[in-house]
């Protein structure tokens, strides 16, 4: 017999293979086991994000037994665990009979982790209490939601609606109220309902009426007779008994009337209900939902600038040990009440049980941290009234900016989440602090956020370019360039990208031509600085298949060639081989109207098609870079054969040939008999940040 469908299990243990055997074992009484394996604090942090349905602790590397239920309890959550322990270590975690000292339906403590059949049922246990316990949490919840919309719509109904707790009145709406003449709520609570029934025989009918619906019986729920006002004039009546709860608490309601008028603006008010966390008063995670969706459309039209702030509340776990449901429940309340009245500009929500968020406008990144800070400050200050206890909390905030070029809301959020993973591990998990998401510490890991680090690079010139002499053999000199991208990266570790590492993100998320744009206009304008004392110098671009197929490259091109004093050749530009094999109809055109505009063309990777000659004498390139292949075993003879035949197959095309990565000596004495007009490579000069050109 199988207990659920799916257990979601987190193993904390350093034996990956007893990790897996109890997921074997598990597997006779689940359809679906699904095993989380970790060993360490951050890696716990992260795994925390997700639902597990039962944590079981064996040997960890950084963690222990009290860190991992100290941390469960910090997040607030309800996750049981079952604690694994070696016969000497477990000695305190267990009585003097042998058996766990802690076993409820939260946590046992402490199993020998060779008692196999223990270790299954506590962990099928503990999932069956935790499944128990999230029913009743989602039964709750959906009680609670039925019953502020069953107020809201005996508040503005026109149906006389009251509640009656064994047979008294304790709430009525004012149709009710005008009905039997009371001037307010006030008047009416505490007043038997049979004080409006006319007749004895009326009376003793509905008594009846009340007692059988009170014991459970459904059969008759309507009621027919003569209600008496105030003012002792009575009318003729019908009616109706449900139950209900007001407050959380069962009660009777009765009605008197029905009337559906009014459905729009009570629909309305049914809206605006369901979007509002009925303890603080604020906006729930679904107003938030709507209210991000509107404010990121409206930050990608540039209308506006954004920020989302992830608050999370630090230490509720133990408030709720220490001063249960009502101490939590204060707390929240006050921290709401705290963040509503600070940030009036804001858009303040209660996005779960432990956590608030909040979008605010057109904020510097300096008043971000400010808010931030000061927020930390004054919720670390208040002190928090529980009956006669006084407690207090503290926050970790996440925050991230919504710009134009953000990547989709709900990956924004998980970047709060992950700003709030690096305060827990910045502050060992005290909290109290906070942290702004930098797309570009995260690039190496994360598409969207690498796009958005190369927005920024080509929006305030964070790229860098590096610049490689080419030795040219007929003019004995080494002042041509071929320039290279580089995207340097914020994080720890000084990460610099190259364009293998980012054309791929740029390509998707349509970067290519702007990256291709930026990459021209730069490279130029330090080749027009270096031209001042060496008028002759050439620089090499590398370009996408964007700019292939751009109409307005020739123009560009001529107008940058004019820019650095209009020298024909003084820029080369350069595509991949396969991109122009992708796209020869448009090369053709493309390199034919370069040339006429003074701009010569090259073709970088030449001879890795099969029809790399062919290619060449169809688009007419100025000159080609051979292949990294040609030049890795030209010391052999066949292969020095091949290249000196593929140089002078393009010569006979009058197309020059550019020899690359030439890395050592060998390599070198070799490549001045192919034919080659260029050389190039690190044995001649590594590429730097500053052009310089010397004669050899």
């Amino acid at each position: 017999m199988r207990n659920n469908a799916k257990l979601d299990l987190l193993v904390i243990d350093e034996d990956q293979l007893y990790a897996e055997r109890l997921v074997r074992l598990l597997q006779a009484y689940y359809d679906e086991v699904n095993l989380g394996f970790l060993d360490d604090e951050e890696e716990l942090l992260k795994a925390l994000r997700h639902s597990w349905d039962v944590l079981v602790f064996g040997n960890a590397y950084d963690l222990s037994f009290t860190d991992v239920v100290g941390i469960i309890q910090e997040q607030g959550l309800d996750l049981p665990v079952v604690g694994l322990m070696s016969d000497e270590m477990a000695q305190t975690g267990r009585n003097e009979d042998g058996l766990p000292a802690v076993m409820d339906g939260t946590m046992v403590k402490a199993l020998l982790p060779e008692k196999e059949t223990q270790v299954i049922m506590a962990i099928c246990l503990q999932h069956a209490n935790v499944s128990g316990r999230r029913q009743l949490r989602i039964l709750r919840n959906v009680l609670m939601e039925a019953e502020l919309r069953a107020n809201i719509l005996i508040k503005n109904s026109k149906s006389a609606v009251a509640y009656l707790d064994q047979g008294i009145h304790i709430f009525a709406n004012d149709p009710y109220l005008k009905l039997f003449g009371f001037n307010n709520v006030e008047d009416i609570v505490g007043v038997p309902v049979v004080d409006m029934i006319a007749g004895v025989d009326n009376v003793k009918g509905f008594k009846h009426f009340l007692r059988q619906f009170e014991k459970g019986s459904r059969d008759q729920v309507e009621f027919k007779f003569e209600s008496r006002r105030m003012d002792g004039s009575t009318f003729a009546a019908k009616l109706q008994l449900a139950a209900a709860t007001l407050d959380g608490e069962p009660v009777t309601q009765i009605i008197i009337q029905q009337n559906n008028s009014d459905s729009a603006e009570l629909a309305k008010r049914l809206a605006a209900a369901e979007r509002q966390d009925s303890l603080t008063g604020l906006s729930n995670r679904r107003g938030f939902e709507d209210r991000f969706a509107e404010l990121y459309q409206a930050v990608i039209a540039n209308k506006t600038r954004a920020a989302l702030l992830y608050i999370h509340l630090d230490n509720i776990g133990k408030i709720s040990s220490s001063l249960g449901i009502q101490g939590v429940d204060a707390t929240i309340k006050q921290v709401g009440f705290t963040l509503e009245e600070m940030i009036a500009d804001g858009f303040v929500s209660r996005f779960s049980d432990t956590a608030f968020t909040v979008l605010i406008e057109n904020l510097t990144t300096q008043a971000l941290n400010e808010l931030a800070a000061a927020i930390c400050l004054r919720i670390k200050e208040m002190l928090i009234e529980v009956n006669d206890h006084t407690t207090s909390t503290t926050v970790s905030i996440g925050m991230v900016k919504i710009k134009p070029n953000s990547a989709e809301p709900t990956v924004l959020l998980e970047r709060a989440l992950d700003a709030i993973n690096d305060v827990n591990i910045a502050t060992k998990n005290h909290g109290d602090a906070y942290h702004l998401y930098d797309p570009s510490e995260h690039a190496n890991s994360d598409d969207d956020a690498l796009a958005e680090a190369l927005i920024d690079a080509i929006t305030h010139n964070r790229f860098e370019l590096l610049f490689q002499p080419i030795y040219d053999i007929d003019a004995d000199r080494s002042d041509f360039f071929e320039t290279y991208l580089r995207l340097p990266l914020a994080d720890a570790d000084h990460t610099v990208l190259t364009p293998d590492q980012f054309l791929t993100v740029a390509k998707t998320h349509q970067l290519s031509e702007k990256i291709d744009r930026w990459v021209l206009i730069n490279a130029c304008k330090r080749l027009n600085e270096f031209r001042k004392s060496h008028p002759e110098a050439r620089v090499l671009v590398q370009l996408t298949s964007a700019s292939l197929t751009d109409k307005k490259l020739p123009s560009i091109a001529s107008q940058l060639i004019n820019a650095v004093g209009g020298a024909a050749g003084a820029l080369t530009l350069q595509f991949n081989e396969q991109d122009v094999s992708n796209h020869l109809t448009v090369a053709k055109s493309q390199f034919a109207a370069l040339n006429s505009n003074g701009c010569q063309v090259g073709i970088n990777n030449f001879g890795t098609t099969t029809k790399s000659i062919d290619i060449a004498s169809l688009v007419k390139p100025n000159m080609v870079r051979l292949a990294r292949s040609y030049i890795d075993g030209i010391n052999n003879a066949d292969n020095l054969n091949t290249v000196k035949l593929l140089v002078s197959r393009a010569d006979d095309l009058g197309i020059q040939v550019l020899m690359p990565y030439i890395e050592d000596a060998a390599t070198m004495s070799v490549s001045w008999s192919v034919g080659a007009r260029y050389l190039q490579g690190y044995y001649l000069e590594e590429p730097s940040p500053t052009m310089s050109a010397t004669k050899s």
